[in-house]
């Protein structure tokens, strides 16, 4: 416990790095509180959450006016915690036949009852779309020790008016730039496969299993008629449409392998253009995965040049993005929060992420600590950990160290009480004549 207790410290302080005197305190606090899993309690409120972990009534205010007023970007924050987990090389990024998954998606904070809010989410437990704040989420994938783990490099606030759709294509967009040689973005369905293609930058989406192409030339002339302008449809899955059965296309190849005692088949189709594009249009590979344990074929498209195997494993590391949601969201408590300012209402959902993904980072470097004596196979997990953290408080870590401090301003000159704040009436003559100008 005592080497976690001088861990946590040491990485707040280089993860806080560059931020103002003053600020960078406060944002310690509140990392701590969402850290420790204060918010479950507290159902989402600040004050709460940060008086609980010891803090004075000060401290409190001070912590949430670096919430609310701080000057700080979590760009800056993420690209810190980036190069600290690097430096620890705790962290090996997944690799398959020398592409490196980068996987992308969208999570959403419902907030149902925040005044004002336009911008809306849908919610599968609703069946329809909720008031919600959006984001968009990148993370590369890799694993530390044995646990799979996404670490976050591209957090992207949803617009006030903002369609999910839109923003998944500004998300591939901003996440292209974020790209490094041998990288490749990948993504669920949902997402725009023609925006995919534009960005000419390695990918691999999942297709809706009634998608189609077609063949990047023109079919022979029948010697009747006009001539062709549209290649072959491509029909990867079969259909069935009015009680009639529509044949799936033959493959253009056929791809087997095993995985854990399993035959897995792909079928493959090469070249193939969109279903509005003539063909000399950009083009790519489409490949139906065939798993004996689901009863629907996967259905991926892809402009790489790998194997069915390695298309079918990058797309299986998709699902590290969602952890960090998972962590970020129910784990710390921040599903539901009651802070309504028009900043501090988008800063606490991106550190509660940041905070969760720090949380499963510690947990998998860290030896496991038990729940208490029924937990008799421990393993490293991120509640476990916060489970530990939430006995503990903010007294019991080492002094900060660095320039993380209260910021000390010199205050004697200001006017205080009504004489700060006393009102004076303006010159009527002073006013007309600026009027007149």
């Amino acid at each position: 416990m005592s080497s976690l207790v001088y861990r946590i410290m040491p990485l707040f302080t280089q993860v806080l790095e560059g931020v103002p005197v003053g600020t960078n305190l406060g944002l310690l606090h509140l990392m701590f509180a969402l850290l420790s899993g204060r918010f479950v309690p507290s159902r989402g409120a600040t004050f709460p959450a940060l008086s609980d972990i010891g803090l004075s009534k000060e401290a409190v205010h001070r912590a949430s006016a670096a919430l609310r007023e701080g000057r700080f970007l979590i760009a800056s924050l993420l690209g810190n915690w980036q190069r600290l987990v690097q430096k620890e090389g705790a962290f090996q990024a997944h690799e398959h036949e020398g592409v490196r998954p980068v996987a992308c998606d969208l999570t959403a904070f419902y907030r149902p009852h925040l005044q004002g809010l336009t911008s809306k989410h849908y919610n599968s437990v609703a069946g329809k779309a909720l008031p919600a704040l959006v984001f968009g989420l990148c993370v590369r994938v890799g694993s530390v020790g044995k646990q799979r783990l996404g670490l976050p490099c591209l957090i992207l606030r949803g617009g006030e008016h903002e369609s999910d759709d839109t923003l998944q294509k500004r998300l591939v967009v901003e996440a292209a730039k974020h790209l490094k040689t041998g990288e490749a973005l990948v993504v669920d369905a949902g997402f725009d496969l023609a925006t995919m293609l534009l960005l000419e930058r390695p990918f691999v989406i999942r297709l809706a299993k009634n998608a189609t192409a077609r063949r990047n030339y023109l079919p022979p002339y029948c010697g009747r008629g006009r001539h062709p302008e549209w290649g072959v449809t491509v029909r990867p899955l079969s259909r069935t449409y009015e009680q009639h059965t529509i044949e799936a296309t033959e493959p253009d190849s056929v791809a087997r392998w095993k995985d854990k005692g399993r035959a897995i088949t792909a079928h493959i189709w090469e070249g193939v253009v969109l279903p509005d594009a003539k063909p000399g249009a950009k083009t790519f590979r489409i490949v139906a995965i065939y798993d004996p344990r689901y009863q629907r074929p996967l259905l991926l498209a892809t402009n790489l040049s790998v194997s069915a195997e390695a298309v079918w494993r990058l797309y299986k590391d998709r699902w590290p993005v969602e952890q960090v949601a998972l962590a970020g969201k129910p784990m710390l408590g921040c599903e539901r929060a009651y802070v309504f300012g028009a900043e501090s209402r988008y800063r606490l959902p991106e550190l509660s992420l940041l905070c969760g993904n720090i949380l499963s980072y510690l947990a998998a470097t860290a030896a496991p600590v038990a729940t208490g004596f029924w937990d008799r196979a421990a393993r490293p997990t991120c509640g476990r950990l916060r489970r530990t953290l939430a006995r503990m408080s903010f007294s019991n870590l080492p002094e900060p160290l660095g320039q993380i401090r209260k910021k000390n301003s010199v205050t004697a000159h200001l006017l205080t009480g009504v004489t700060a704040h006393r009102r004076q009436k303006r010159n009527t003559e002073q006013i007309q004549e600026h009027i007149a100008l």
